[in-house]
This record gives C-alpha cells, structure tokens and sequence, in this order.
C-alpha cells in the first residue's frame, strides 16, 4: 500500500506541472532577441490536429506500466504491467495531440501567408499579429 501511496504522489507531481494561468509562456532563448511581426486579416480558416511528437505516447507507456506493476502477482502482474503501458500509451497520445487552425492571412503589405495557430481560437475577418524570430512563426494573436 505504501508503494501506491507513494507512485501516486510522485506521477501527480510529474503531471500538474507548472500552472500558467492563462499566461503566455515564453521560451527562454527569447529573451533579448528582437522579434518582427507583420499585421493582417484572416481570409480562410482550416481546423487541424497537430500530431504528437512522441512525448505524451512515451510518458503515458511508462507511467501506464508503473500503475499497472501494482496490480496482481506472477502472470496477472505481467499482464497488467503490460495492458498498463498499452493503455498509458493510448492515452498519452490521445492527450499529446492539439486542436489548431491554420489561417489564410492578408497581410496588410498585400502579401499572403499561412500559419498554424495552436491555443487563440480565430474567425475570418479577424485582425492578426504574427510574430517572427528567425524566420519562424512564434506566435499568432489578435490584434
């Protein structure tokens, strides 16, 4: 009982994180770096998934095989170790993914671009802002 007690505690730690309380998070190689942005209005909106990229499967395998070790003993152990870690792999990719749009935008230069928007919730006619550093999209937000 103490063991569960304790992979409990610790896998409620390791999935609670931080809480940003809706709070942008910045990447810390950011700062101090000059960003570019150009404005414009959204013309087309495409709903997407974005695929993940591996994490989620892998921690839900590992956490999923470390419950299921608390269940049984001899084979039943072993097949719950294992239906645990299928199950936990599911999961962690089900939960890896993320709704997003991609937006066809008019830039008010009169150029066209496209960008994936993961988080913001957009509608056509709507004013962006889409930050650039380096040449990549680092975000997308209303204007």
């Amino acid at each position: 009982m103490k063991k569960f007690i304790t992979v409990v505690a610790v896998a409620g730690l390791f999935f609670t994180g931080c809480a940003t309380r809706g709070l942008q998070e910045m990447d810390a190689n950011s700062v101090n770096y000059e960003m570019s942005y150009k404005v414009g209005v959204v013309e087309h909106i495409k709903p997407v998934v974005i695929k993940d990229n591996g994490t989620g499967t892998f921690l839900g395998a590992i956490s999923g095989a470390v419950l299921g070790s608390l269940v049984g003993q001899g084979k039943g152990n072993t097949l719950a170790t294992l239906a645990g870690g299928l199950g936990g792999m599911y999961a962690g990719n089900e939960l890896g993914k993320a709704n997003a749009q991609e937006l066809s935008v008019a830039l008010d230069n009169g150029s066209h671009v496209v960008v994936l928007s993961k988080g913001n919730m957009f509608h056509t006619g709507e004013r962006v802002r889409i930050v650039k550093h380096n040449g990549r999209v680092y975000s997308v937000e209303p204007y």
